[in-house]
C-alpha cells in the first residue's frame, strides 16, 4: 500500500515544536557520538531557537531548527535565517520528510524578516538541498568560533530565497556568529 492509499489523516505533517532537547535529538538519531557526521569540523555550533518536527505515532522522526543571523555579505551587513539540525530517522528516510519538515521550518521563516534562508551541509547531503530549491554558494563563508577565532566554514554552505525578489549577491559571507 503505497502513502497515497492512506487516509489523510496519517499523513504526516510538520508542526512547532515547543522545545527540542538532546532527548528529542537522540530519539531520531539515536545516541552516537557524532550523529551529522560533522565532528571532524571541530566546529563550535549554535542552538536553534525556534524548532519543528514531525511525529510518526509517538516518536518524533525528523526535525529542522531556524535562528535569526547577522551576517556580511560582502561589504552589506544584513541578516539570514540559519536553518540546522536538520535530521529524518535513518528508518523514515526516503519518504520525503526531510522535504516537510524544511518547508515548515521555511514557511515560518518567511515571517521572520530575513530575505535568505542559508545552511551548512556534507557534500553528499548537497543533492537532497538543491531539489528542495537551495543553491551552493561557490564563495567561502567565514564563521565565528570561540575566543575570537575567524574560521572558513568545511562544509557546504547553500542559500534559498525567503521572497520571490530576494537576490544572493556573488560575494564572500561572514557570519558575525558561531554557525547554526
Amino acid at each position: 500500500m503505497g502513502m497515497s492509499d492512506l487516509p489523510s489523516s496519517v499523513a504526516p505533517t510538520a508542526v512547532r515544536l515547543p522545545r527540542y532537547t538532546k532527548t528529542d535529538q537522540e530519539e531520531i538519531l539515536g545516541d552516537g557520538a557524532d550523529p551529522f557526521g560533522v565532528a571532524a569540523t571541530g566546529l563550535t555550533w549554535l542552538p536553534k531557537e525556534e524548532h519543528f518536527g514531525i511525529r510518526h505515532g509517538n516518536r518524533l522522526v525528523a526535525h529542522a531548527g531556524l535562528l535569526r543571523l547577522p551576517v556580511a555579505i560582502g561589504n552589506a551587513e544584513t541578516e539570514v535565517v540559519g536553518v540546522g539540525g536538520v535530521a529524518v530517522a535513518p528508518d523514515m528516510q526516503g519518504q520525503g520528510l526531510a522535504r516537510l519538515v524544511v518547508t515548515a521550518a521555511l514557511d515560518h521563516a518567511r515571517a521572520m524578516g530575513p530575505q535568505h534562508a542559508l545552511l551548512f551541509c556534507r557534500p553528499p547531503l548537497v543533492p537532497l538541498y538543491q531539489r528542495l530549491g537551495w543553491h551552493q554558494l561557490d564563495k567561502d563563508v567565514l564563521v565565528e568560533q570561540p575566543a575570537n577565532r575567524l574560521v572558513t566554514m568545511p562544509l557546504r554552505t547553500m542559500v534559498t530565497p525567503l521572497h520571490d525578489n530576494a537576490h544572493w549577491p556573488s560575494e564572500p559571507v561572514r557570519l558575525f556568529s558561531l554557525p547554526m
